[in-house]
């Protein structure tokens, strides 16, 4: 079955800041919808890139050599093996695109650990 799946009502369903939900799936890879606030913890992901794709404010993304700002509307790849720490002064709302293996906070186990879940 086909549907179309509207961001802004799957974004109402939670209020949750750094706990993604998974909204589609294609080729391995997960859709997830995820609220940023504040800072979340440096990790890597060894095996996998991770798109952030901003629809609603401004996220800093911090790189042990620098930085880059993804603004509303851009989107920033992290490749695989690059240690990384997301950063939201106000709430952000990211798309992101990750293959099913992905874990949100890579090889950082811990409470902001979060498993898969779907809205």
């Amino acid at each position: 079955m086909i549907e179309a799946i509207n961001l802004a009502e799957k974004l109402e369903q939670f209020d949750e800041h750094w706990s993604p939900k998974i909204v589609g799936e294609l080729n391995g890879q997960y859709v997830k919808l995820a609220k940023f606030k504040g800072e979340f913890v440096w990790h890597q992901h060894e095996a996998e890139d991770e798109l952030f794709y901003v629809t609603r404010g401004e996220l800093l993304i911090q790189l042990r050599d620098g930085e880059v700002r993804v603004r509303q509307g851009e989107f920033a790849i992290v490749p695989r093996g690059v240690r990384h720490r997301p950063v939201a002064e106000q709430e952000v709302h990211v798309l992101l695109f990750e293959p099913r293996s992905t874990v949100n906070t890579g090889e950082q186990q811990g409470e902001r650990t979060r498993s898969d879940e779907w809205v």
